[in-house]
């Protein structure tokens, strides 16, 4: 079950991308590319396992950097503060979330 706020992410052929979960309607789930917020798509829970996205936090990614208009930042209102430690995540809410699949690239 996909949930608001979670993380998910995919090892693309270079990179590593994360997404977080806009909405989550009946059968669409709107994901919102971090690097490049502008950058939104929708799809099914399906073809998301399917297509080797994978969950890395349930706890949402706030960027504290963020260069959007102000009435863009008052859709998407935080429930807890950006800086709160998560304990069990071991990181903030405004920090990135550590990718959990090796980085096979940079081991060269």
């Amino acid at each position: 079950m996909v949930h608001t706020g979670e993380i998910y992410g995919k090892q693309t052929a270079n990179k590593f991308v994360m997404y977080n979960v806009l909405k989550v309607s009946k059968q669409i789930v709107t994901l919102q590319n971090i690097d490049n917020p502008l950058s939104l798509f929708e799809t099914t829970e399906q073809k998301l396992t399917s297509s080797g996205y994978v969950r890395i936090s349930q706890t949402p990614f706030i960027d504290l950097n963020s260069s959007t208009p102000k009435r863009k930042k008052a859709a998407r209102k935080p429930t807890r503060c950006p800086l709160t430690f998560d304990f069990l995540e071991e990181r903030a809410d405004s920090q990135r979330p550590a990718p959990i699949m090796p980085d096979l690239f940079g081991q060269i």
